[in-house]
């Protein structure tokens, strides 16, 4: 619809929004990798064997995945870390529902950092042809706030929680090797220097796959359940979608233009839970906004406060239910009341205090 009402809005949206799609799809095929060669469980492992209480196991755990976060992408991290924190809190004989839900509200407080750790982060700051550093260096305040207040909050779930723990599972059988470690760390040095890493980052994905198919050590039946294309391609059409929308009315970019930071980011939270933030972001920032970073830190952590704000939050409930966990909505949404203000205010009063000008 948006392409015969207005063909050339939806061309220029469509050019806009490409990129992250791109970008993420090849994160998830090096994630894919990495994960049937046992590296996020050689991680969990060498975790797990960190000496003090259940605190400490779920702390270890929660820089785990603010790490893969940053480094291979949000959806990357819920997808094969879910599965690695709930068999970790099996093990030790604790209770999961913390770990269980840790890995979705850190998965999504942590990406902030990188251009490649969210895929709103390109869809709002795309125009603005940044380096990944530079990127992160005026992101990094914000992120670290944003980490350190979602692991309290994760932390006193942990104190409150009864539910009795569930008896340990077998460790699976994993190939082997570091073709995934490899090519992540490639991957993460093309989105920290390069303007656009969307494909190189995929070619480094498919090459890391297609040496693998052809060592024959990757089960290919798993592929369409890592790599969910038809949920990326209905993402990306929603959000060309609204693109346009916001490329031929001027709502959304008055909206913006007079929003204050706190206002923006209030928006950004709101718009991520009624439509998803993706599209929320094509939304949003079709023409810019006087305070991106604001609208940003709604964007990525406005999710937290319900499963409807984020892709990740699907590729998570998959992750948890192929362990037999039980993933709730109005758990998520219980913290979330709470942490997802507390922690948009930590994010913005942090790059206020030491990005001011990049607020």
């Amino acid at each position: 619809m948006a392409v015969v009402a207005a063909p050339g809005a939806a061309r220029a949206a469509a050019s806009r929004t490409w990129p992250p799609f791109v970008l993420v799809a090849g994160l998830l095929l090096i994630g894919w990798v990495a994960n049937e060669e046992g590296a996020f469980d050689r991680a969990a492992g060498a975790a797990a064997r960190v000496r003090g209480g259940p605190a400490v196991l779920l702390v270890v755990l929660l820089a785990l995945v603010a790490v893969v976060t940053a480094v291979l992408n949000l959806d990357t991290s819920v997808a094969f870390l879910t599965p690695v924190l709930v068999l970790a809190a099996r093990r030790r004989g604790v209770a999961e529902e913390p770990f269980l839900l840790g890995s979705l509200l850190m998965a999504n407080a942590a990406s902030l950092l990188l251009p490649g750790s969210n895929l709103t982060n390109l869809l709002v700051l795309g125009q603005e042809h940044i380096s990944g550093a530079a990127f992160a260096g005026r992101m990094l305040p914000a992120w670290v706030a944003a980490v350190v207040v979602t692991a309290v909050a994760v932390l006193i779930r942990s104190r409150m929680t009864t539910a009795p723990p569930k008896p340990p599972d077998t460790v699976r059988p994993v190939a082997g090797g570091w073709l995934g470690t490899a090519a992540a760390a490639v991957a993460a040095v093309a989105m920290i220097a390069l303007p656009s890493a969307a494909l190189p980052v995929l070619a480094v994905g498919l090459a890391a796959v297609a040496v693998r198919i052809l060592q024959r050590r990757l089960p290919l039946s798993d592929l369409g359940a890592t790599v969910d294309a038809a949920a990326l391609i209905g993402l990306f059409g929603l959000a060309a979608a609204l693109g346009t929308l916001a490329g031929t009315w001027s709502g959304p970019a008055r909206l913006m233009s007079h929003a204050s930071a706190w206002e923006s980011a209030v928006i950004g939270a709101l718009g991520a839970v009624a439509l998803n933030n993706l599209p929320a972001a094509a939304l949003f920032s079709a023409h810019g906004a006087t305070h991106p970073r604001a609208l940003l830190i709604g964007l990525d952590l406005g999710p937290n406060l319900a499963v409807t704000g984020s892709l990740s939050a699907l590729l998570w409930f998959r992750a948890a239910r192929s362990v037999g966990a039980r993933p709730s909505v109005m758990a998520v949404t219980k913290i979330g009341v709470v942490l997802v203000p507390i922690s948009i205010t930590a994010a913005l009063l942090a790059l206020r205090l030491f990005a001011p000008s990049h607020v």
